[in-house]
């Protein structure tokens, strides 16, 4: 039988000792929660999306009516991207209903350009925008889009008057 001497193996080689390593952690651990907070006092959270309306400044409000109603037009924002309009009074307006019209191939941009053109007023030309409870976001964000477009420097958002609620009740029906 063969003596084994503790620096050689069974088969003859010498074999190492077995040092456990134990690495301290501590430091490396402080570093990542100086990174972490490094970079959440850094760091720019999310700002929230605004459209600047472009807001005229104060001015004193005149007496009178001074949109006529071939010098505006007026958007009724419905549900299912339906826009509906008209360019008339109330009495008008009930016996001709509201014009009806979708967001695509600019059909809003050419109307209000339309209307802008025949106006008797032009520099005075008005864009009322009145959105329903049904309309979403998106359609009134497009309409003033479009309003842009044209370059309509007047307009207004508006609720519905009673007449023109009756009349667009009557016409979704």
């Amino acid at each position: 039988m063969e003596n084994i001497t503790p620096a050689q193996s069974k088969n003859g080689r010498k074999s190492l000792a077995q040092k456990f390593i134990q690495i301290d952690m501590t430091p490396m651990v402080d570093l990542g929660f100086l990174l972490i907070t490094f970079f959440i006092l850094a760091t720019n959270f999310l700002q929230p999306n605004v459209m600047d309306l472009g807001l005229p400044a104060k001015e004193d409000i005149p007496t009178g009516n001074e949109i006529k109603d071939k010098n505006q037009v007026t958007f009724i924002l419905g549900e299912n991207d339906q826009v509906y309009y008209h360019q008339s009074n109330a009495n008008d307006l009930q016996s001709k209903g509201l014009l009806k019209t979708y967001f695509e191939d600019l059909n809003i941009s050419k109307i209000i350009a339309e209307a802008k053109k025949n106006a008797p007023n032009p520099e005075k030309f008005t864009v009322i925008i009145k959105p329903t409870d049904e309309a979403n976001y998106k359609n009134f964000v497009d309409i003033l889009d479009d309003i842009a477009i044209t370059q309509t420097e007047r307009y207004g958002i508006a609720d519905l008057k009673p007449w023109e609620e009756k009349v667009y009740e009557q016409q979704i029906r």
